[in-house]
């Protein structure tokens, strides 16, 4: 059942305005599950109770989807070194993005706390993917790590607002390495170290099935991988410092900049590539 006609289930009781066109919502929420597809309706009928509204506009939607995506806003004060961090850490994110064509399409970038973060770069796919290649993999490293890239470059030192970015690049090399087979030194083999519990939600570590010597050589090729990623993230944002100045100016006089600022501000995107169907 495509993201479109879950949606129309969902709004069969809620009053919409003419301007929503659920094809157009549809569109900017592909790799919704059912769930979430159900959260943003009942989000965006929310935000139009508390305009004190009768209907649901296309702003609703718009609201609904940055915090189902994004989490709800914080009331945070921060310094003006830490805004400028996170706004230079967030446009690291989203400058990768822009000029690597294998990373989904850059739809919103923000310094506004929400959730746990500080900022969030938000990428939306243009077409529903059901299986990622390598190449796409490496490049989806490389902007995980191009917010600490970036700090390091302007302000020569990390921050731990790039605890997150780390740990899901290492995940993504590890599964790489071990479960996938994409290392050339490793070879075409499934070293896995333990299984998901379906009721507990957690991974049973059990004793491996593989020497210590094989466990080194795993860990050097994430380290590897991950090295490179974020060498090349580094090089990306040296090559255009101009540009990730313009972005993270940006942020911290608007606080949050959409696709078509980055147009202004960049240029259009390098095109995406479509070899592959999609599959965080």
């Amino acid at each position: 059942v495509c993201s479109s006609d879950l949606l129309k289930v969902h709004v069969r009781k809620v009053p919409l305005a003419d301007d929503v066109d659920l094809a157009d919502v549809a569109a900017s929420t592909i790799g919704f599950s059912g769930a979430e597809l159900k959260n943003l309706v009942n989000e965006a009928a929310l935000n139009a109770v508390r305009a004190q509204r009768s209907s649901v506009i296309h702003d609703d939607f718009d609201v609904a989807r940055d915090r189902v995506l994004m989490g709800a806003k914080r009331e945070e004060v921060l310094t003006e070194h830490e805004r400028s961090m996170t706004a230079y850490h967030e446009a690291g994110h989203a400058l990768i993005a822009w000029f690597l064509p294998d990373v989904d399409p850059v739809h919103k970038v923000t310094i506004i706390p929400r959730g746990r973060a500080l900022g969030v770069t938000q990428l939306l796919p243009e077409e529903d993917r059901y299986h990622y290649g390598e190449k796409r993999m490496h490049s989806q490293m490389a902007m995980m790590l191009g917010g600490r890239a970036a700090e390091k470059l302007v302000f020569d030192e990390y921050s731990a607002g790039a605890e997150d970015d780390l740990k899901r690049a290492t995940s993504l090399a590890r599964r790489m390495v071990s479960h996938w087979g994409m290392s050339e030194k490793i070879g075409p083999v499934a070293f896995r170290q333990g299984e998901d519990h379906p009721f507990l939600g957690k991974e049973l570590h059990e004793a491996r099935e593989f020497s210590e010597e094989t466990a080194h050589t795993i860990d050097q090729e994430v380290q590897r991988f991950l090295g490179n990623a974020s060498d090349r993230a580094s090089k990306l944002l040296a090559d255009h410092r101009t540009q990730l100045d313009a972005v993270s100016n940006a942020l911290l006089q608007k606080e949050s900049i959409d696709h078509a600022d980055l147009v202004t501000l960049l240029g259009p995107p390098i095109p995406r590539t479509s070899g592959e169907k999609k599959a965080t």
